[in-house]
């Protein structure tokens, strides 16, 4: 045997010993004893009708839609969540509300500041005699196996399950990974996008947002501007019926049967649960006393819900991940119909403008009527992206979003001046900008640790320009795509750019029709969600929430916060000829490599004869803005090589990413 193929065999024999080993159903079973032994049932409130739970203006608002809603006619409340502080105290305000049932599920949970945040609350709760359930994805369920064995034994009230678990393990290290999609591609990239919180089955969340940091403004370097929405009313009962399902699909698996948990627990038995101190305590104490406060609560979220009729959940179910599932999912086959039914105006945003083929179709298909609707696009630029890979896809194919699909795209800056997010909130260090454009840097007396990997660059000022510290690195656990999640720290960060400050990336996922509809959820309109994740959306045909909902997205497009997407400049010589070349090389599957791509991004510049941004479709708008590059406020070098490497190379990633 030659040596090569000796260290292959080796290497192969290794994985399988490090990923395959596994216990007996009867080690299992003993597993499952020990935690089951270990939990405790004491209750620490006495009224057992009410759970000794705190009244709460957001509940209030699911017992005020039951009490007026009548057979064929529902009545809900809906309220958007745009603010990542905002969205974290209505979670802490409905767990602490919460009588008889908590049903969490979610793709990410971390083990920062918000996700134990969010435990302690979710344990305060079972111990108050509430039955709370927690199902999350493997490959983002905790960091720690240690934290998961806890949780499996902490209490009666408290169960976890881990859907779709790698070679039956709750955490894959590196070589498992590589084995698992050595063999098992297909459930590797099957996973569980779906997030609802559900209190009582009267009042739940749904939307972009994980649980850590960065999706609520507690991240010191980057954070996502996401979007969730909170519905009072009869409909929790479908996300109710949903969470049912997951919960009982042979994937969702107790978390105390997982190999490495249930290994832990038979050497050592039940772990108490940890106790890390808070990176931000001061923070993490404002908050929840933010969320004993009923008067504050009201005020600043439940007096803006939006009374609204019927409202619909659309999901996925757990069946799409069977090798038996033909039909189109749910989610695809709705929010498809939703985008046919316009007839002014589709309002689209996601962080990641990667089409399917048949989205594609649909798209042409609109834009092809005489009288389509203008579609609207809202995504992430380069310097903004959590993904550089996924948007060099975007990148591929701005000519056909633009001259066959007619989209008028609007890309997330990574600095936008107006944006929904805390920036104090975020500990991060002070910026001061000088007049000549450069920047100081103050780092704050007692800032959290920061969680972003990337060193912060800045531009000579002064008084001299300082290093950020070199912050934490990221695990795998932070990333929303499963393919590239053990590609390299490198691959996993945002790219470098030219100046320093807290940056945010747009994350939420949305869409308005005609502004009548509105559609808040977790589906990235994207191909892994068409076919490979399960999805969930909510969808208020009402013309106030949809209204309101666009006013949310416009502020994003706005020229203070995004570059307008249009096409570059035409060449003096051979236009004609380097448009063609440039399309053959654009339907190339691979070796997309001519030089010169159609768009460009654009800089608004206000005038006297410009006092507000026409469209990239409009006659005037040029005369209104600058071009700044394709990719603008990026420091250029590895990433944006990168960037063009996977643009000419990367198309048969586009299913999975």
């Amino acid at each position: 045997m030659k040596p090569v193929l000796r260290t292959c065999v080796a290497l192969l024999l290794a994985l399988a010993g490090s990923g395959c080993m596994s216990l007996s159903p009867l080690q299992r079973d003993q597993a499952m004893h020990v935690a089951a032994q270990a939990r405790s049932t004491a209750i620490d409130c006495d009224d057992p009708l009410t759970a000794c739970a705190r009244p709460s203006p957001l509940r209030a608002l699911g017992a005020r839609a039951f009490a007026q809603s009548a057979p064929g006619a529902p009545r809900h409340y809906a309220l958007l969540l745009d603010y990542g502080q905002d969205a974290l105290l209505s979670r802490l305000d409905l767990i602490r509300s919460a009588q008889r049932s908590i049903d969490l599920q979610t793709y990410i949970f971390d083990e920062d500041d918000a996700g134990r945040l969010t435990l302690d609350e979710l344990l305060a709760a079972a111990r108050r005699g509430v039955r709370v359930r927690m199902l999350v994805d493997q490959l983002s369920a905790l960091k720690h196996v240690d934290t998961l064995a806890a949780l499996a034994s902490v209490h009666a009230n408290f169960e976890m399950r881990v859907y779709n678990p790698l070679l039956g393990r709750a955490r894959t290290s590196y070589p498992q990974y590589l084995l698992a999609a050595a063999c098992c591609w297909r459930q590797l990239n099957r996973r569980m996008h779906n997030k609802i919180l559900l209190i009582d089955d009267m009042v739940g969340i749904t939307g972009g947002r994980n649980y850590q940091d960065r999706y609520y403004d507690w991240d010191s370097a980057y954070n996502f501007r996401d979007r969730d929405v909170l519905v009072a009313g009869p409909v929790a009962g479908e996300m109710k019926a949903n969470f049912e399902a997951f919960w009982h699909a042979r994937r969702s698996v107790p978390v105390a049967q997982l190999t490495d948990v249930a290994g832990r627990l038979l050497r050592a038995g039940a772990p108490p649960m940890p106790h890390t101190p808070f990176a931000a305590p001061e923070r993490v104490a404002a908050i929840s006393r933010d969320a004993d406060d009923p008067l504050l609560v009201n005020e600043r979220l439940a007096a803006a819900a939006i009374p609204v009729g019927e409202v619909a959940f659309i999901a996925d179910p757990p069946d799409k991940h069977r090798r038996s599932y033909e039909d189109v999912a749910p989610s695809t086959v709705e929010l498809r119909a939703l985008i046919e039914s316009a007839e002014r105006e589709v309002l689209l945003q996601t962080p990641y403008l990667v089409l399917s083929r048949p989205a594609q179709a649909l798209f042409e298909s609109l834009h092809d009527r005489p009288d389509g609707p203008r579609v609207v696009v809202s995504t992430n630029s380069l310097a903004a992206t959590d993904s550089f890979i996924t948007y060099a896809l975007s990148y591929k194919y701005k000519r056909r979003y633009l001259r066959d699909f007619g989209f008028n795209i609007y890309e997330y800056k990574p600095f936008p001046e107006d944006a929904p997010i805390d920036l104090d909130a975020t500990g991060a260090v002070g910026i001061r900008w000088n007049p000549d454009g450069s920047v100081d840097i103050e780092a704050r007396d007692h800032p959290p640790q920061a969680s972003e990997t990337d060193e912060v660059r800045l531009q000579p000022s002064g008084s001299g320009a300082r290093r950020a510290p070199r912050s934490s690195e990221r695990l795998p656990l932070d990333r929303e795509y499963s393919a590239l999640r053990y590609a390299g720290v490198g691959v996993n960060r945002p790219v470098p750019l030219q100046r320093a400050g807290v940056r945010i990336g747009l994350h939420s996922k949305s869409l308005v029709i005609d502004e009548r509809i509105g559609v808040v959820g977790t589906h990235n309109f994207d191909p892994r969600g068409d076919n490979l994740n399960t999805e969930s959306a909510l969808v208020i045909e009402d013309p106030v929430f949809a209204r309101a909902l666009a006013a949310s997205i416009r502020r994003d497009i706005a020229p203070a916060n995004s570059w307008a997407i249009a096409r570059r400049d035409k060449p003096p010589v051979f236009s004609g000829l380097d448009y063609s070349l440039a399309k053959i090389s654009e339907h190339l599957p691979l070796f997309d490599l001519w030089p010169t791509r159609y768009a460009t991004s654009y800089e608004f510049v206000p005038g006297p004869d410009c006092p507000r941004a026409p469209p990239p479709d409009d006659p005037g708008f040029r005369a209104c803005h600058e071009p700044v590059g394709d990719f603008p406020e990026v420091n250029l070098g590895l990433k944006s090589v990168l960037t063009r490497i996977f643009t000419a190379f990367g198309a048969g990633l586009a299913p999975i990413l």
